[in-house]
């Protein structure tokens, strides 16, 4: 399986729900790190995985949904817990609606995979894989 990773970052002002979040039940912001890995059984006839200066705009794009927003304000995700997880989710499902939309040019209609990783610092981070 090749694998081509594209890099961006988000931040974001949000708070969550439930006693196990501690002190992250107050609004407070978070800075994610975002990596998108577009992967593929075999390269596409140009030997790549998917044109990388696309698949750089259509992480930028999404990301663009979510930038300096407070996310409890987000109609979207009123009551939703918008963990790590959770947002590692959004981002892979928004990326594979750009795929399926030919957003990533052809060689994105090769593609079989996305993974999604949002690093919350230099020791912490969450991810999602999905099919494409």
């Amino acid at each position: 399986m090749f694998g081509l990773t594209v890099r961006d970052h988000m931040m974001v002002a949000h708070s969550f729900t439930g006693e196990v979040f501690g002190p992250a039940q107050q609004l407070h912001g978070a800075t994610f790190v975002v990596d998108a890995t577009f992967s593929r059984a075999e390269l596409d006839a140009d030997n790549i995985v998917v044109d990388i200066g696309l698949a750089t705009e259509a992480l930028k794009a999404v990301l663009g949904e979510l930038n300096y927003r407070n996310l409890d304000e987000v109609e979207e995700f009123k009551g939703i817990n918008t963990s790590t997880e959770f947002l590692a989710k959004f981002v892979a499902d928004r990326l594979a609606e750009r795929v399926h939309k030919g957003l990533l040019g052809e060689g994105g209609r090769g593609l079989g995979e996305i993974t999604v990783s949002l690093k919350e610092s230099h020791v912490a981070w969450a991810s999602y894989r999905r099919s494409l």
